[in-house]
């Protein structure tokens, strides 16, 4: 089979995850274009899949007015800038894998939807939560009727501490006008993944949720604005300084480390948490996304389900209670434990026994990272969408369910669907 063309328009962290699974598949799939800003990020890309000059761009508008040249895009630019890029390539005819959210706003969501289908090109979101080995065992478990059918379930997104203090405190996803509102940017895949499970759509939704610690007004009297120069800092279960050198004496030098420099140096990490956002004390932040939330929906068979997405835990896997009418599901990314209500029998399935190995840099989100790109190459290499767990049109529903969920918390009221 000969290996399909990709290019990656955005080479942040998502976009060297998907890239290496040409490095560790060179005959299914080979990276020929890149469009990043950022020089070192650009020229990294390119050094490491060898790609021609005439190929490499700093903006991907340029990239796209070129001649198609290759069958598929990856696009991973930053949240508030996937609908340009997302259209204009669907209207080259590119098969297309977009990093979710789809986009940031629910008019740009429709119209990258209506174009990908226009099109009629093979076009996935990167809802890896589908694709996992967990994900696929435990909905064949429902679909078996074990437990009977579904009537409730409970969902958590533990978000931990660290990464809520990393990426929604002091990073990227912070503040809503350069990015979006937390739900979407960080649990839009937790929606989608209920849908999927439950199986039928999502008629009305309820919310509640706010910015309750990160705020100016809980900072300790001695903390100071920079984690280096702070006296509470030893006290600070937030503290930058204890985090990121920590990774660096762990060997960890990937995603999160990745994201605040690329000199993985004890002076490269401390010059940039005294000269950039990472090391802001996190109640002298510009946050302002909630720190925790919860989500209630109806699906048109009268379930319920209940999501909860919280800073405040020790990260860990997500977890999930599924209350059926013969039996009871608990699941926590790795192990599933079902209990029969006729029987009393409970009986535990492991998917890590006999999971086979992945890359390194693809075994993200239980290996759900992988599979999802390795399901995109071989849509496009057999030209069958039907490989795509997370197409156009079911992932705009899931995302209207974000924003409708947002809609309530803002408007205190129940939007139906």
């Amino acid at each position: 089979m000969t290996p399909i063309e990709l290019i990656i328009a955005g080479a942040g962290d998502r976009g060297f995850v998907y890239a290496s699974y040409a490095k560790a598949h060179p005959k299914r799939a080979n990276i020929v274009g890149v469009a990043e800003p950022r020089d070192y990020y650009r020229e990294k890309m390119a050094k490491e899949h060898n790609i021609p000059d005439e190929n490499v761009f700093t903006d991907w508008k340029d990239m796209a007015k070129r001649k198609k040249f290759a069958d598929a895009v990856i696009i991973t630019t930053q949240d508030h800038m996937h609908r340009d890029p997302a259209i204009a390539f669907a209207k080259r005819e590119y098969q297309i894998l977009l990093e979710k959210p789809m986009a940031t706003d629910e008019k740009s969501c429709r119209e990258i939807t209506k174009t990908a289908l226009s099109k009629n090109i093979i076009f996935a979101v990167g809802h890896v939560l589908r694709y996992t080995r967990y994900t696929q065992k435990l909905k064949a478990i429902l679909d078996s009727g074990l437990i009977g059918n579904v009537v409730s379930v409970q969902h958590l997104e533990p978000v931990g501490y660290w990464h809520q203090a990393h990426s929604f405190v002091r990073g990227n996803w912070r503040n809503e006008k350069e990015s979006s509102f937390m739900l979407l940017t960080k649990s839009c895949h937790d929606l989608d993944w209920i849908r999927y499970i439950i199986g039928k759509k999502c008629t009305a939704v309820s919310s509640f949720g706010s910015l309750s610690h990160f705020r100016a007004e809980n900072k300790p009297e001695t903390a100071g604005d920079n984690c280096l120069e702070c006296m509470y800092e030893p006290e600070c279960p937030y503290s930058a300084k204890r985090f990121y050198l920590r990774l660096l004496e762990r060997g960890k030098t990937g995603w999160p480390l990745s994201t605040i420099t690329s000199e993985m140096t004890k002076g490269g990490i401390i010059h940039e948490l005294r000269t950039g956002p990472y090391g802001r004390c996190v109640y002298e932040c510009d946050n302002d996304v909630v720190d925790h939330q919860v989500v209630n929906m109806e699906f048109e068979g009268g379930e319920t389900a209940s999501f909860t997405m919280t800073g405040f835990t020790k990260a860990r896997e997500r977890e999930t209670r599924i209350f059926g009418t013969r039996g009871e599901l608990y699941g926590n990314g790795k192990k599933i434990q079902v209990h029969q209500f006729l029987n009393g029998k409970t009986e535990i399935f492991d998917t890590t026994i006999d999971a086979p190995s992945v890359p390194k840099t693809l075994d993200e989100h239980g290996g759900g990272d992988y599979a999802l790109i390795d399901a995109f190459v071989s849509a496009v290499s057999h030209s069958d969408s039907s490989l795509i767990l997370s197409g156009p049109e079911e992932t705009l529903e899931t995302h209207l369910m974000a924003f409708a969920a947002e809609r309530s918390r803002r408007e205190e009221k129940v939007i139906r669907l």
